[in-house]
């Protein structure tokens, strides 16, 4: 019987992350696909086919660079699908893999930013969501990106809102204060441990 399926999801800022990763502590395999999609870009196939659809230009050392990446997808839907369309598929697959590695287990987490926008939210048994209100977010990306009230917005509106989520969400974590977050976390834990495998 293969393990039930805990999709985790927040927009960028949310702290999705940070709760992915407390729930990792509590003994949950956790599979953070944002983590493979970026070990991804730089496979021999990827490289290629990123240079065939982008160009020398968002590569530096023969290499794709995710910051010339970034500027150019975020700022236009139709280039942010095509790159999707060259990583996705390759993510989909590892994962496939460490599904297998982990039937034995009762449930396990996979932490992806665009869990909705893919489509792949179809494949889980339940979502949590993390949220957080839009000046913290935007606050918490500058600081750690050290980058500007624009670029993060850009790429707050390459993702869905948080509204539309929460329809699809069975569980809503909101992280403004962290230890009320992860309070909110176990109790959640509590409940996927009662589910049937």
């Amino acid at each position: 019987m293969a393990a039930r399926l805990i999709g985790l999801t927040g927009g960028i800022g949310s702290g999705k992350t940070t709760i992915a990763n407390f729930f990792k502590e509590q003994g949950i395999p956790l599979y953070i696909a944002d983590d493979e999609a970026k070990t991804i870009l730089y496979t021999p196939d990827a490289v290629k086919e990123v240079r065939e659809a982008f160009g020398k230009n968002v590569f530096t050392n023969e290499m794709p660079d995710r910051s010339k990446l970034a500027s150019v997808v975020f700022s236009d839907p139709e280039k942010l699908k095509t790159l999707n369309a060259i990583i996705h598929p390759k993510v989909k697959e590892h994962f496939q893999k460490w599904m297998e590695q982990h039937n034995n287990e009762k449930f396990v987490i996979r932490e992806a930013a665009i869990l909705f926008e893919s489509g792949s939210y179809i494949d889980c048994d339940k979502i949590i969501l993390v949220t957080a209100p839009l000046d913290l977010r935007i606050r918490r990306v500058m600081e750690r990106d050290k980058t500007t009230r624009e670029k993060v917005l850009e790429r707050i509106n390459a993702q869905w809102d948080d509204k539309k989520k929460e329809e699809l969400s069975d569980f809503i974590i909101t992280n403004i204060e962290l230890e009320n977050a992860k309070a909110h976390a176990l109790e959640i834990l509590k409940i996927l441990n009662k589910m049937e495998k």
